[in-house]
This record gives C-alpha cells, sequence and structure tokens, in this order.
C-alpha cells in the first residue's frame, strides 16, 4: 500500500512508436501524426481564433513547430497534450497580434453554467451545436476565455497564466461572456 502512494502518474501515449519514428527523421510518420491529430487540432485553433483561414494558418505553423522541435519532445505527456498545447499558444499569439485587450474587474461572482435538466442524447447534441454556434458571436475575448474553460477545460488559474492575465480577469471575462452568450441564445429562442 505504502509503494502505490510513491508511484509517479505515468502518461500512456498510444502514439508512442510513431513519435520515435518522427524524432528518427521518418516523413510518414511525420504524416501519420498529422492525419491522427489534424482534424482535432483545427477544431481547437477554430475555437480559438473564431475565423477557418486563421485556425489553418495556426494549425500548420503549430505541425511546423511541433515537427521542427520534436526532438526535444522528451515523451514525459501524450504527443497530443503536447501538440494542443502549441496549438493553443499559437491561437493566442494570433489573437495577441489583434491587440486583444480583457478588461480587469475585481469581486465578481462566478455563476454555474450547469444545466441540470436531463434530455435525450439527441437533444443534448442540438443543443450543444446551438451553443457552439452562439460562441461564435461572442467578441474575441470573451470567445476565447469562454472556449478555454469550456471546451478545452482549462481552469482560470491556468487561463490567466496563459493568457498573462489574473485569475480573476478570467473569471470576470467568463461571467460576461456567459451571460452574453445566453442573451444571444434567448434572442435565437434556444434558451
Amino acid at each position: 500500500m505504502q509503494a502505490d502512494q510513491n508511484l509517479e502518474a505515468v502518461y500512456v501515449d498510444k502514439h508512442y512508436d510513431l513519435v520515435v519514428e518522427c524524432k528518427k527523421g521518418s516523413k510518414k510518420a511525420c504524416y501519420e501524426l498529422y492525419k491522427l491529430y489534424s482534424k482535432a487540432m483545427l477544431n481547437i485553433a477554430f475555437r480559438i481564433v473564431g475565423n477557418i483561414a486563421e485556425a489553418e494558418d495556426v494549425l500548420q505553423e503549430a505541425f511546423l513547430d511541433a515537427f521542427s522541435k520534436v526532438k526535444d519532445f522528451r515523451q514525459d505527456t501524450t504527443f497530443g497534450l503536447w501538440l494542443k498545447q502549441i496549438v493553443v499558444n499559437r491561437s493566442i499569439n494570433l489573437l495577441r497580434k489583434r491587440k486583444l485587450e480583457l478588461i480587469e474587474m475585481e469581486g465578481e461572482q462566478l455563476e454555474n453554467i450547469a444545466d441540470e435538466e436531463e434530455e435525450d442524447d439527441e437533444e443534448v447534441q442540438y443543443k450543444a451545436a446551438q451553443v457552439k454556434e452562439a460562441i461564435k458571436e461572442l467578441p474575441e475575448g470573451y470567445r476565447l476565455v469562454i472556449s478555454l474553460y469550456l471546451l478545452e477545460g482549462y481552469d482560470h488559474e491556468e487561463i490567466g497564466q496563459v493568457l498573462n492575465i489574473s485569475e480573476n480577469t478570467s473569471r470576470t471575462q467568463f461571467l460576461r461572456a456567459k451571460r452574453k452568450l445566453i442573451e444571444i441564445l434567448k434572442r435565437k429562442g434556444v434558451a
């Protein structure tokens, strides 16, 4: 029992061998990794930048970064998580180039966005698609924070670190984004 408590978390990367081959210079392995991850990474970039052409640029730059630095990748996490961080950082850098400004405010409480109604899977998927469409209508700063929080699973401390803002600013932006999102959904007759 005592020995179990001292074990470190072990990451299992199902594409470990492809990464090893890519490190050795195999173009085929690199292409296979691209095919495996490109769609998911494009979706992440698109949710953050909100423009498909820019998201495609971010994707290409992220893969170029990853493949040029793959020899430095220690494989202490999965390739997918490592690549996702590159995509998120590239996306955020693009937004910074657009001079994204976040407004810092203090003292606002975070509200719970969880909807406790039980609905069948089809209805949930339909509503999720409508919410994702409504997120696209949010201003950039709101869209970025709400996407990182709700869709990518970052907490406010992590968002603060990634965007170089305070945790409280992240919470405030999320709260405002959520309110604006509810307005958009009500206008569309969804909420």
